[in-house]
């Protein structure tokens, strides 16, 4: 028996993974919310579809994994019977490598799935995209995951998913027409916002990944500032000179 309110939660959780479409991950949730329906009255079905439309979630860029559905379903016998595997990887603007892989971890970030494991031949905690997975063999052998293990050691430092470089301090200033949405939000989890006498917001925090964070500035232009580092200031004006060039037609 659920309440109301708890159905609602159910709901509103399923409509966060509507992005798994075409995965075995959705014919799972679609089993177990048809269960809950097969046990009430009719009556309490369609409040129930009711509530489906009280929270609706909007994706913008989605991936599609239709098909690599075999792919997926492999992929999770492997997780939960911790069976090694093989795949063949291909990264972006890379020929296609084979890894062998103790997979660790499926990792949701940004309405994307990501597969963090040991490499064996990097000796290594791994990321991989599920779509640059070009095939998937399940092998005989067994794995544990060490003690030590922690998933947030997949990400390392980084502000969002690769830890490509070294830790650094970043200052950013922002102004007042989109103050409010940084404060708003937990960008990091140490960060160090300081309000100024003028309507402007810094915005501090430590990471890695300049490529990442370079993304998330370009989202505020033209209402954000670099303050540090120098490399990240040197970075940022490189790509507005290269973005306006592109713009006007010109070779940057």
């Amino acid at each position: 028996t659920f309440s109301l309110e708890e159905l609602m939660t159910l709901y509103l959780c399923r409509g966060q993974l509507e992005f798994l479409q075409g995965t075995p991950f959705q014919d799972d949730l679609e089993a177990i919310f048809k269960r809950l329906r097969s046990s009430m009255p009719p009556r309490s079905v369609a409040h129930l579809e009711r509530l489906a439309e009280a929270s609706t979630p909007r994706f913008l860029g989605v991936k599609d994994y239709s098909g690599q559905y075999q792919l997926l379903s492999d992929l999770r016998r492997a997780l939960l019977k911790q069976q090694q595997i093989e795949i063949a990887y291909r990264p972006a603007k890379r020929k296609s490598e084979t890894y062998r892989v103790d997979p660790y971890t499926l990792l949701f970030f940004k309405n994307a799935l990501y597969l963090g494991g040991h490499a064996h031949n990097r000796q290594a905690l791994r990321l991989f995209a599920i779509e640059r997975i070009e095939s998937l063999q399940l092998l005989s052998e067994r794995f544990e995951v060490p003690d030590e293990y922690d998933a947030s050691a997949l990400t390392g430092s980084a502000f969002g998913l690769i830890d490509d470089g070294a830790l650094q301090r970043i200052e950013l200033l922002f102004d007042p027409e989109v103050a409010h949405l940084i404060r708003e939000r937990t960008w990091h989890p140490q960060q160090q916002l300081e309000q100024k006498d003028d309507g402007r917001l810094l915005l501090r925090f430590d990471a890695a990944g300049d490529k990442e964070i370079l993304s998330w500035i370009y989202s505020f232009i033209p209402h954000v500032r670099v303050l540090a580092p120098e490399s990240l200031c040197q970075q940022f004006s490189d790509g507005l000179r290269h973005g306006l060039a592109f713009q006007q037609g010109v070779s940057p």
